[in-house]
C-alpha cells in the first residue's frame, strides 16, 4: 500500500534556517508552496518545541534562529510599515520590538509580540532607508514617532 505523509518518510528531519528556507534531511525545499504551508502549520507546543500540524499528522521541526522571517516591508515613516512574513501573512511592523544582533541582522516580534521574527537582507535594505543614526544610536521613524533600536539579548 502507498504511503503519503510525514510518517511516510523515515528520516524525515524537517528544518527552518536563518536563510529563511525550509529544508528536509539538509536538502532544501525547493517548492514554494510546500514551503507555504509548512510556515502556515508551524506551531509552538506546550514544552516549547515546534511543529508543522496538517489534520490528524504531526512532525517536529528543528528552528535555527527565528520560527518566522520577514520577506518584504511595505509603507513609509509617516503612516508605518507593514511586514509581510514567509507564511505570506501581513502585518503592521512594531517599530518598538526592532533589535539588532550579531552580523548587524534586525529582528522584531511578530504574531502580536509572541514570536521573534529574522528580516531576511531584501526586506532589511527596504526598511534601510527610514534607520538613521542619531547620537551613537539607531532610530527608526516610523507612524509619526521615532523608535530606537536596541542591541538584541
Amino acid at each position: 500500500m502507498a504511503q503519503a505523509g510525514f510518517w511516510a518518510v523515515s528520516s524525515g528531519k524537517i528544518s527552518f534556517r536563518r536563510d529563511g528556507r525550509w529544508y528536509s534531511d539538509d536538502e532544501p525545499i525547493n517548492n514554494a508552496r510546500i514551503a507555504k504551508l509548512f510556515s502556515r502549520c508551524l506551531q509552538q507546543i506546550d514544552d516549547g518545541r515546534w511543529q508543522i500540524a496538517m489534520a490528524d499528522e504531526r512532525a517536529f521541526v528543528d528552528i535555527d534562529d527565528t520560527p518566522w522571517v520577514v520577506t518584504s516591508v511595505a509603507g513609509d515613516a509617516a503612516a508605518g510599515f507593514t511586514i509581510r512574513l514567509n507564511d505570506d501573512s501581513e502585518e503592521p511592523l512594531d517599530a518598538a520590538t526592532l533589535t539588532v544582533g550579531a552580523a548587524n541582522v534586525l529582528y522584531t516580534r511578530v504574531k502580536g509580540g509572541r514570536y521573534p521574527a529574522r528580516f531576511l537582507r531584501p526586506a532589511y535594505y527596504q526598511l534601510a532607508p527610514a534607520i538613521a543614526e542619531r547620537a551613537g544610536r539607531f532610530v527608526i521613524e516610523a507612524g509619526g514617532r521615532q523608535h530606537e533600536i536596541r542591541p538584541a539579548d
